[in-house]
């Protein structure tokens, strides 16, 4: 249990039924008139909901214990994507449902935080950013365009996005895994 005045940013708690709510910011509000209270924008762990809430200030909240490891992807398994810790060795596998977006992104030697619950796995998250070769692209056609000139790509991972048309196969490229942005060229 902790009381609202403690809140901090990346702190997970449990409330309505036990769902797991993650505080994305916060905010201590002490009106001229009437109590204080705390404002804060959560996320839900597991569905990427996010909900605003008013908490009276020094009202207790359930806090949620949240085990956030650096584990090594290892390989597929089936359907499951199979990690390593790299402390201990011990395998873990994780359902497609949990990786998500990360999918992805995701290629054999990659690191990864991901983070558990009670022996639950509840997501596993990358960096904002990752290098990954561009395995297939069209030639890009220069003055063949009427605004930006951006072609398709797909990444070593099968993942398709947009570069612009000075890229070409084999070319290693940095990717916001946020929004699969193309970020630029890595200088080999």
């Amino acid at each position: 249990m902790a009381s609202t005045n403690d809140l901090k940013n990346g702190m997970v708690l449990k409330l309505d039924n036990d769902q797991l709510w993650s505080v994305v910011e916060f905010q201590h509000v002490k009106p001229g008139k009437g109590p204080a209270f705390v404002r804060t924008k959560l996320k839900n762990v597991l569905s990427g909901k996010i909900v605003d809430k008013t908490f009276n200030a020094g009202v207790k909240v359930e806090t949620a214990t949240v085990d956030r490891r650096d584990m090594q992807f290892s390989y597929m398994d089936g359907e499951y994507f199979v990690f390593m810790d790299m402390q201990t060795y011990d395998q873990l596998h994780v359902s497609r449902a949990a990786v998500g977006d990360a999918a992805n992104f995701l290629i054999e030697g990659f690191t990864a935080t991901v983070a558990t619950h009670e022996g639950e796995v509840l997501y596993v998250e990358l960096p904002a950013a990752v290098e990954l070769t561009i395995q297939e692209t069209e030639p890009g056609v220069q003055g063949d365009r009427s605004t930006g000139g951006t072609k398709p790509a797909i990444l070593e991972t099968g993942h398709q996005i947009q570069v612009p048309l000075f890229i070409t196969t084999g070319e290693k490229i940095k990717v916001d895994t946020r929004d699969s942005g193309y970020l630029g060229r890595v200088n080999s």
